[in-house]
């Protein structure tokens, strides 16, 4: 069995998500977490989830979203995550790319998502991008004042140091279609370095379709090209890369049993 351990199947239409489904289940893919990205939005995360019995849900505010309302309370994300299907925080974290919310709003954000995991034991999925310094600052500086917290970087793509970090921390690290492009052997280096036991696979799925599908909407099914790249670079078989991506997700989202 794969895991998609990231995607956003409420940006799939009614009319093909029954589809999306079916084309998962051929494909070997036996659980999907569903993202929250709006606190608005929580409510079509838990519906996906309750609908679908390889559907979990996450639930919080993407950084990009982080500056259209105020931002929740930490009792706010924590009473949004009162569901049994949820099974963790976020994704939340700091995007300096597009620069969608003010820095300060992002940080504050984050560090309340954080406070949230430490409150709930539900694993904290971080979407970092261009920020890796903030981004280590503020989780060391939260770890220190609050206790420790599971974390997921997410759709890796950030440097050595932060998957390092993280990992050191007691975190895992996603994989992404990102690993199969073809310009992204630095990043196909770092998950080969990164040890087998903190290693997951997702799609961010309708986002970054990987190769050979790159340029088209991606979807869960698809997750399995980039399990076959993982294979590659660590010289597993495909089988193997199931088992070890499958069982680290289990561990971490142990509410996902």
């Amino acid at each position: 069995m794969l895991v998609d351990s990231h995607c956003h199947l409420d940006y799939f239409g009614e009319e093909e998500i029954d589809a999306v489904m079916d084309r998962a289940r051929s494909a070997g893919v036996g659980r999907m977490v569903t993202i929250g990205v709006r606190m608005e939005q929580g409510a079509a995360v838990k519906a996906l989830a309750e609908r679908f019995p390889e559907v979990w849900g996450t639930v919080g505010v993407h950084p990009q979203n982080a500056g259209e309302e105020a931002i929740p309370t930490v009792e706010e994300i924590v009473a949004l995550a009162d569901h049994p299907r949820v099974i963790g925080i976020g994704e939340s974290g700091l995007d300096y790319f597009y620069d969608k919310a003010p820095r300060e709003v992002q940080q504050e954000s984050f560090r309340r998502h954080i406070r949230a995991s430490q409150q709930t034991g539900l694993p904290l999925v971080i979407h970092a991008r261009d920020a890796d310094e903030d981004i280590a600052a503020i989780l060391a500086e939260e770890r220190a004042a609050g206790g420790d917290f599971p974390a997921l970087l997410h759709c890796f793509s950030s440097t050595r140091a932060l998957a390092e970090q993280v990992v050191a921390d007691g975190g895992y690290v996603s994989l992404s279609g990102i690993l199969t492009f073809p310009k992204s052997e630095e990043l196909r280096a770092i998950a080969t370095d990164l040890p087998e036991d903190r290693l997951l696979v997702e799609t961010d799925s309708p986002y970054l379709a990987p190769v050979p599908q790159r340029g088209k909407r991606n979807e869960p099914a698809l997750v399995a090209h980039t399990a076959a790249v993982l294979a590659r670079v660590r010289g597993w078989d495909v089988a193997r890369t199931a088992e070890v991506t499958t069982t680290n997700f289990m561990r971490l989202f142990s509410r996902c049993r």
